[in-house]
């Protein structure tokens, strides 16, 4: 058991079952605290409980249960977090033997995302979410979920929601998916007009905390929220930028990736997070401070592989290069581009700049033509989607030597001179 801080927020204490591996258990309390650092409350103590699997009555055992009873009342606790999700019976049965509010970690993720969702769609997607998790365990919760009363792990679409006719819960559900459906087909209309225009996307995915905001702001000039929290923010953020070749590049920010994210979050999130997977290529942010960094690395890929983002060219920045020991070397088997910069000072952002165009050069067509005169809106068109090698004005027009989108050229009659 360590002890942690102890503020005049709520204040809880949080519990982990470790099957074989507790070195890990600890770090992922460590990170249940961040989370519930980011929700307002406050760690009184983290326990971890090692068993060879959840006890399927009380998560811990009933024997800790009744330790977290006695724990509860000395500290004067508001409740406890299980880090792993909790079937209705274990929260039940944990909430009649400590008589205190329990709620697990992805409540809490819920609980964070529903404080955090700025737009209409994000918290619509959070209230699908959230239903979806509770309507599962209405049956069989009973006093747990009245335990629950005000405070964290709370927000959202409410108790009262919760206690009515399962099938009321249902209908509320087809009615959020219905206007996100609605939400999806406008945003799809969106990517189509962006694809049209031949302008590359670029996304920028990672764990939560990792710098992407602020890799944001940095490679476009932008001022999106950013802040040392987890989930600081959760809408995608679309931004363009110039790069030095004169390059038009928009960069697109998505939510944060955690460890043990719930289904219900991926699911809701699903249609958001494609929009990794319309883009030209994936910036991968990492922090390379953070001594789970291979963890981060794993989970962000088994999420894109879930999301069936697979063939994309991936760029891995390793961020926050200003804390790391001069000399550190990272490296990214998985990734295309390996690069270490920091988002906060600039440093290799330079490099960053090179290497999207580098990509975007691979993926496109080379095209080495001459475009007549009276044809010059081909001509522009090719300077504002592509990358201009050489262009020069000659007698029976403009000679352009350029990297543009396939599209582009195919819509054009360009042909690749090597094909």
């Amino acid at each position: 058991m360590t002890e942690t801080d102890n503020s005049s927020r709520e204040k809880y204490i949080l519990v982990a079952a470790a099957c074989g591996d507790e070195e890990a258990a600890w770090d992922s309390l460590d990170e249940l605290a961040d989370l519930l650092d980011t929700a307002g409350g406050s760690a009184l103590f983290q326990i971890v409980q090692n068993l060879a699997h959840p006890d399927k009555a009380t998560y811990i055992g009933k024997g800790k249960a009744e330790e977290l009873r006695e724990m509860i009342e000395i500290h004067d606790a508001d409740g406890i977090i299980c880090d792993d999700e909790l079937t209705a019976s274990q929260m039940r049965n944990l909430s009649e033997i400590t008589g205190a509010k329990v709620i697990d970690r992805t409540t809490l993720i819920l609980d964070i995302f529903a404080a955090h969702a700025r737009t209409r769609e994000g918290k619509l997607q959070v209230e699908i979410a959230q239903l979806k998790y509770r309507y599962a365990r209405l049956r069989g919760m009973g006093e747990a979920l009245s335990r629950l009363g005000a405070g964290i792990g709370t927000r959202g679409p409410g108790e009262t929601k919760l206690e009515t006719d399962r099938r009321v819960i249902q209908k509320r559900i087809k009615i959020l998916s219905d206007d996100i459906e609605a939400m999806k087909r406008a945003r799809d209309t969106a990517r189509k007009k962006r694809s049209s225009g031949a302008v590359p996307t670029a996304a920028i995915v990672g764990y939560t905390n990792a710098g992407k905001s602020t890799l944001l702001n940095r490679l476009t000039g932008s001022d999106v929220l950013s802040e040392d929290k987890l989930f600081a923010t959760l809408d995608p953020t679309t931004r363009m930028a110039d790069l030095p070749d004169g390059q038009l590049v928009l960069f697109t920010d998505t939510v944060g990736f955690i460890n043990k994210l719930p289904h219900n979050l991926v699911d809701a999130f699903r249609s958001t997070l494609e929009e990794a997977g319309y883009a030209d290529m994936i910036i991968h942010v990492i922090d390379a401070s953070d001594p789970q960094y291979e963890l981060h690395r794993k989970v962000v890929y088994d999420t894109l592989r879930d999301l069936g983002i697979t063939d994309k060219p991936v760029i891995t920045v390793w961020n926050k290069a200003d804390l790391l020991e001069e000399g550190a070397l990272f490296r990214d088997f998985d990734a295309d581009a390996s690069i270490k910069i920091s988002a906060a000072t600039g440093e290799g952002i330079s490099e960053l700049y090179y290497e999207v165009s580098d990509v975007l050069k691979r993926t496109r067509a080379f095209i080495d033509t001459v475009i007549p005169y009276e044809n010059s809106s081909v001509a522009a068109e090719i300077r504002r989607s592509g990358q201009i090698i050489a262009e020069e004005y000659e007698e029976d027009g403009i000679h352009i030597k350029a990297y543009v989108p396939q599209a582009v050229a195919n819509k054009r009659g360009l042909q690749d001179p090597d094909r």
